[in-house]
């Protein structure tokens, strides 16, 4: 558990997953990236899946949802996907908390690896929330996106991880910044989609960041140019990430990464030469 100010972040892995480092690295040729992420016998790089529980103001949020449990086992295969501890809801009763318990699910956006936890089959295959007293929130510009998708998004974007919130009346669309509880904030980062979201936490004179696909891995945020093919709008990542560097270089941040094996969570350091590096900080998952 990481404690900013007087908010609690518990880190939770939804499993792990592998993907092609064409993917997961773009432009960026094999000999810079095998020096981050190694590969497996079949040239695929390592992603866990990481979720958050925030408690503040008397709150409990959750903060992406992952996969979730509708995946068929031929995409499991394919992604050789893992959950030794189970996944999101295992891993929030591991905490003692009950997916009623839940008051604000934030869907940083909607792509199937952040957002199918979102929803699942109940006793008669019907499809329904996971969390059945929670408000959902995502960008309105991201879920316009989602129902409007082109031939490249629309393999992200499936309707059944976000329109039964929409049909159940608990999902809110939000225009732009938005506060949800006393020091826990969304921001719009856009880059990875136009209406990509991070979250920030401020309190006690203490900040923290999930900067979600911003930066898939802690290195594409110490470098600019790195990042990755799903990026919609590579060079809008690129500007985002450069605010947000100064941002948590002013503040000494604490962030947090969605898709990292190796530094899920760490701080940025600027060395006398202007070079930047996320120094890990250990921090357990549930």
């Amino acid at each position: 558990m990481l404690q900013v100010g007087d908010v609690h972040i518990h880190l939770i892995n939804d499993g792990n997953h592998w993907v092609d480092p064409g993917g997961a690295f773009g432009l960026v040729p094999r000999a810079l990236w095998s020096r981050y992420a190694t590969p497996d016998d079949d040239l695929l790089v390592p992603m866990v899946l990481n979720c958050l529980l925030v408690q503040a103001g008397g709150k409990n949020i959750v903060v992406d949802t992952g996969y979730g449990t509708k995946m068929p086992e031929k995409m499991q295969k394919i992604l050789k996907l893992q959950r030794p501890r189970g996944g999101l809801v295992e891993g929030l009763a591991r905490l003692g908390i009950q997916p009623g318990d839940i008051d604000l699910v934030i869907d940083t956006h909607l792509h199937a690896d952040h957002a199918s936890g979102n929803t699942c089959y109940d006793e008669n295959g019907a499809i329904q929330p996971v969390f059945p007293n929670a408000e959902y929130v995502v960008q309105r510009r991201e879920y316009q996106d989602a129902i409007h998708p082109d031939e490249r998004t629309r393999a992200n974007y499936l309707a059944e991880n976000f329109q039964p919130p929409v049909e159940s009346g608990q999902m809110r669309l939000l225009d732009g910044d938005t506060e949800f509880a006393a020091g826990v904030r969304g921001v719009v980062t856009p880059g990875h989609t136009p209406g990509h979201m991070s979250v920030v936490i401020e309190s006690g004179g203490e900040s923290a960041v999930f900067v979600c696909d911003m930066a898939t891995y802690a290195v594409h945020f110490e470098r600019l140019g790195w990042m990755t093919a799903y990026d919609v709008e590579p060079l809008v990542t690129l500007e985002t990430k450069r605010r947000w560097q100064q941002w948590v270089l002013e503040r000494n941040a604490i962030l947090i990464f969605p898709h990292d094996s190796y530094r899920p969570v760490g701080r940025l350091q600027q060395a006398g030469d202007g070079k930047l590096t996320v120094e890990p900080i250990e921090m357990a998952y549930v």
